[in-house]
């Protein structure tokens, strides 16, 4: 089982992937921004079919989100201590860019890019603790652990209910999901405010923590 205080950042961050990503998608009519399977998929249908100003977007979110987990990466290796401070940083850093060039007029298939990119790096923010996979912007493989581990309890009669953590992680999500649609109705693009805010407390408990280890 992965421990209650890593597993509750991890929600926290899921939560705010599925916000965010909600958002993206509204305003891109349709392109996700952190769900690059899906991407992948229309991005095969459009080049068949001839849609070749959407083919240049997909492309260009699957770059840019390529180019967050990169960078994200890199930053975590780059010193185990303030990795969690760093990455967090870089993550709140490219959604703040999206959110400040949508604003000034940039158009969204533009600006909207660093949304991928946050969406990448936030991958990197917290290393696999456990089972759960946490803080990640994807939920497929999460999904699967759930059934997986579900079917492990029933057939082994475990009392360890590690696949209620991977559902936590989908619904978590979910709810972000649902959470970003609401508020980007009433609020627009000042939504992703929300977010941003959290990868900034985050950031600062990080640096708290990597102070507290000196």
């Amino acid at each position: 089982m992965t421990p209650l205080s890593k597993l509750s950042i991890g929600l926290l961050l899921t939560l705010a992937a599925g916000y965010t990503d909600a958002i993206g998608f509204v305003l891109l009519g349709g392109f996700f921004t952190s769900f690059m399977s899906g991407n992948t998929t229309q991005l095969g249908i459009d080049v068949t079919t001839g849609m070749f100003d959407h083919v240049a977007t997909l492309l260009a979110l699957i770059l840019f989100f390529f180019g967050g987990g990169l960078t994200g990466s890199l930053l975590a290796h780059w010193n185990s201590r303030w990795a969690n401070a760093s990455v967090t940083a870089l993550t709140g850093g490219y959604l703040a860019l999206a959110l400040i060039l949508f604003s000034v007029g940039i158009p969204a298939a533009i600006a909207l890019l660093f949304l991928a990119a946050s969406a990448g790096s936030q991958n990197a923010i917290l290393r696999p603790i456990g089972s759960a996979r946490l803080g990640t912007t994807f939920v497929t493989g999460t999904l699967f652990m759930a059934s997986q581990e579900l079917a492990r309890t029933l057939v082994d009669k475990n009392t360890n209910p590690v696949w209620i953590q991977h559902l936590a992680v989908w619904g978590a999500l979910l709810i972000g999901a649902v959470w970003g649609a609401i508020v980007h109705a009433k609020f627009g693009i000042s939504a992703l405010l929300l977010p941003l805010t959290l990868y900034l407390m985050l950031c600062a408990r990080s640096v708290w923590v990597a102070f507290r280890a000196q």
